[in-house]
């Protein structure tokens, strides 16, 4: 008897074990499954065979640091904000993003209790990518390294754990927060949020490396955005970037840390310097913001006149950027070229390493016996060819993938 929604995907190259196999992959109501169980216990063949025409099959690519895109920005879109998420996690798809967090930047109070009880998690599908959860970016950060957050909004832990509360409300639906470990009473906040399973990320910070290694001890784990909106790296105190290294950090636990590889935010050789000191901890991140997948040209976003010109996004009439507009595939490509890295670290980069950061690696990020079937299928040179979503394709270029049914 033949097993219903049996696929076997073959002539493909699959990342697993960190490695490019050439060996099928099985996929069964949703679930990547070991083909040993269906040769020898089962005794049964695919519903469906389907050649990957020799495409490199990797995990579907997680994006945790998104601030919007496609016309939509997740911490101003306050009265379609289900809209706005749905509309976002369909393009994603196109770029190979099966999964993604939402972020929302420093804001007010009020702001928060609108918009945090409206994005919430979301399994993925044809409509668009998984909502991991929300990754919130302050209000809780350092006033000389803000960015483009806005001054007026930021806050201090007055009141230790209870800070948070009042500006956050509930945090059922956050995955992660980022915020400056020198801040007085942060490392009391920190160690509650690990109580919660909620991830601390430090950043848009002026601490220097032992404040940095507190935070770490009292269970921070991620870096946001490395040398962007933190001290720069100096000899005699590395700040935040010193965590890469550290030695007061014990061996069993990696710190992992953000880099927008955007050709923009970081020079090429700052990504070679972060690569090389240590690549189990790099994660890539996009950060886009709300002018990602728009056409050159100018654009209303928020309260700005937004300029597309050559793929950037200037405030109009200037020259001064206002925040990435690089989708996933592209930063991972531009990785790999830049870092001169092979292509499975390029990939994990975007899979692995984004999925360990909020312990999710069990299921995503992976193509392991019993994990979720959201992978994306790519050509030698990483161009995104489809992207499929537990088992199902949820996106084609029309260019892979024929399919061939053997049980009518």
């Amino acid at each position: 008897m033949v097993q219903e929604n049996l696929l076997q995907f073959y002539n493909c190259k699959i990342l697993r074990n960190s490695k490019l196999n050439e060996e099928d992959l099985w996929v069964r109501n949703g679930k990547i499954i070991d083909p040993e169980k269906i040769f020898y216990d089962e005794k049964i063949q695919a519903t469906e065979r389907i050649d990957c025409q020799n495409a490199i099959i990797s995990p579907g690519f997680i994006d945790l640091q998104i601030n919007g895109g496609f016309g939509i920005d997740f911490s101003y879109n306050v009265d379609n904000v289900e809209e706005g998420i749905n509309k976002v996690a369909k393009e994603l798809l196109a770029h190979g993003v099966t999964s993604f967090c939402p972020t929302l930047v420093t804001s007010s109070a009020e702001n928060y209790h609108n918009i945090l009880p409206r994005i919430k998690k979301n399994k993925g599908g044809a409509h668009g990518a998984t909502v991991l959860g929300v990754h919130v970016e302050g209000p809780f950060i350092s006033t000389n390294k803000k960015g483009a957050h806005q001054e007026f909004h930021i806050k201090k832990f007055k009141n230790g754990f209870q800070s948070l509360l009042e500006i956050y409300g509930n945090l059922e639906n956050i995955s992660y927060i980022t915020l400056a470990p020198e801040i007085d009473n942060s490392c009391e906040v920190i160690s509650e949020l690990c109580k919660r399973n909620i991830k601390v990320s430090v950043g848009h910070s002026t601490a220097n490396l032992k404040q940095g290694e507190k935070a770490v001890k009292c269970g921070a784990s991620f870096i946001t955005h490395l040398f962007n909106a933190m001290l720069p790296f100096h000899h005699r105190d590395p700040g935040l970037v010193g965590l890469l290294t550290s030695d007061e950090i014990p061996k069993s636990k990696i710190i992992h840390y953000g880099i927008i590889a955007d050709g923009i935010h970081t020079h090429p050789a700052a990504l070679r310097i972060a690569h090389r000191t240590h690549p189990e901890g790099l994660v890539l991140v996009t950060d886009a913001i709300s002018a990602l997948g728009l056409q050159e040209g100018l654009h209303r976003l928020g309260q700005f006149d937004i300029e597309m010109r050559n793929g950037r996004a200037y405030i109009a009439n200037t020259d001064t950027l206002c925040g990435s507009t690089t989708a996933m595939s592209q930063c991972v490509r531009y990785f790999k070229d830049a870092t001169g890295c092979s292509i499975v670290h390029a990939l994990e980069a975007a899979t692995l390493h984004p999925a360990r950061v909020i312990g999710i690696q069990s299921r995503k990020g992976v193509l392991d016996f019993g994990a979720d079937a959201d992978f994306v299928m790519l050509s030698d040179d990483l161009m995104v060819l489809s992207t499929w979503i537990a088992g199902n394709c949820v996106y084609s270029n029309s260019c892979t993938a024929i399919s061939e049914d053997i049980v009518k």
